[in-house]
């Protein structure tokens, strides 16, 4: 893509777009950008605005108009109107991913899913530096891909955390190594079908070539018809299946290519979700080169990462984990598994067109209570009557508050909310590092 003179529009100026602006400019294009909130409210806007010297306006119609090609970030509609009917002109209309892939240096690996994305991404640029592996981490978590860019160089390996909204608009950029997790209902208010969500995920491998690799959950039914339409090598992983060639448990074992490669009690996260994360991330190393020693004790010496399942702090011997990330059904059913009983769970948020009732029966059997906060807390109180008891809690310090009240040593309060963050908090972590703070708060005996 020659940008020199282009007049390229950017939409949404929060990180992503800010670094997508900064790689357009220094490549020669004519940038201007636009956002729906003024960019007094973005925090960092401004300051970045004003040192690559282009213009900003506020997101109408016109600002629309006279571009060559408009480069979207994650959080902008791929379907907005003046989108399309820039496609109808003619004009190009890409994302951050698809910008930045040609001046990408390396090789790259991307992982995508409904869960488990960050802490598989993670994990993988953990074993990979670990062994010694040149590698940078960032996509849809940490570094902008259009900001990794100017520290990319040859033999490193770029590990990228990768969303559907970023893979809906990709068309020329290919992964090296694809890895899928799973596909759940997720994001349905913005795809409004789960036939168009898992078409935006299967993109990552579509766009695969011959000679690339693609690692694939064979217990997941939609990554399994995947897989039988790749145009990549196959890499499967399985907690109930056997793959010739791939990742499994047999006994108290995983097994990578039919030998041990840890004991399950040495991977130190919880639940079978990170089970089948850690297979991932170990076909993804071995495909890399890693050894399997090297595997298994980067592996052992992993962390949680912050608001994937994070343990937070033991009180009056009451356990408190950090779940925030778990803005799906999905991930909050996951995050459920990973405990015998004995919860106090806060849902609720704002709801993404979600179906709650599969909650019901991990509650009915888990749970003390559900205490439920935010705008879903009605949708989730009707769809959950008669699973669990309920609380109308509104807050999460008030749901908080209760779960402390009520608890007893031994039980767990989690926070695992199976909706997004934006009706109380700026964002998940924001809503995570409330619950942090909360929990620290509270004193014995309070």
């Amino acid at each position: 893509m020659n940008l020199k003179g282009a007049k390229v529009l950017v939409v949404g100026m929060k990180r992503t777009g800010m670094a997508a602006a900064s790689l357009l400019a220094r490549e020669g294009a004519a940038v201007w950008a636009t956002d729906l909130k003024p960019l007094e409210t973005l925090p960092g806007a401004r300051e970045s605005i004003e040192r690559l010297g282009i213009p900003f306006e506020t997101q109408s119609p016109g600002v629309f108009e006279g571009c060559d090609a408009i480069v979207i970030s994650p959080d902008v509609p791929a379907d907005l109107p003046e989108l399309e009917a820039a496609r109808q002109r003619g004009v190009r209309v890409i994302g951050d991913l698809e910008l930045a892939a040609p001046f990408l240096e390396g090789r790259t690996i991307g992982v995508t899913g409904s869960n488990g994305k960050t802490t598989t991404t993670t994990l993988i640029g953990h074993i990979l530096r670990e062994s010694g592996v040149a590698a940078q981490v960032g996509g849809n978590i940490g570094t902008p891909v259009c900001a990794m860019v100017e520290t990319s160089r040859e033999g490193m390996w770029n590990v990228l955390e990768l969303s559907s909204f970023q893979l809906e608009t990709i068309d020329t950029f290919h992964a090296d190594i694809g890895v899928v997790l799973n596909l759940t209902q997720n994001h349905l208010d913005r795809h409004h079908t789960m036939e168009r969500y898992a078409a935006a995920k299967a993109r990552l491998i579509e766009t695969q070539q011959g000679g690339d690799t693609a690692v694939l959950n064979a217990d997941d039914a939609w990554c399994f018809a995947l897989g039988m339409r790749r145009p990549a090598q196959a890499r499967w992983f399985s907690l109930v299946m056997h793959p010739e060639a791939g990742a499994r448990v047999q006994g108290d074992h995983v097994l990578l290519d039919g030998s041990p490669l840890l004991r399950l009690a040495e991977i130190p996260i919880r639940g079978w979700h990170n089970v089948q994360n850690v297979m991932a991330a170990a076909l993804v190393a071995s495909r890399v080169g890693v050894s399997r020693q090297a595997i298994a004790a980067a592996v052992r010496t992993f962390r949680a990462v912050e608001h994937r399942l994070e343990f937070v702090r033991t009180l009056g011997g009451v356990d408190f984990y950090n779940d925030s990330k778990a803005t799906s059904v999905d991930a909050a059913l996951k995050a459920l598994d990973a405990f015998e009983g004995g919860l106090w769970v806060i849902l609720g948020g704002k709801d993404k067109g979600s179906d709650y009732t599969p909650l019901r029966d991990p509650l009915a059997r888990k749970a003390h209570a559900a205490l439920l906060i935010g705008a879903a807390a009605g949708k989730i109180a009707g769809q959950l009557h008669g699973a669990a008891s309920l609380v109308d809690a509104g807050t999460l310090d008030a749901a908080l508050a209760h779960a402390w009240k009520h608890a007893r040593p031994g039980d767990t309060v989690l926070l695992a909310p199976a909706c997004a963050s934006f009706d109380q908090f700026d964002s998940f972590e924001h809503r995570g590092e409330t619950f942090k703070k909360l929990v620290g708060e509270l004193r014995q005996g309070a």
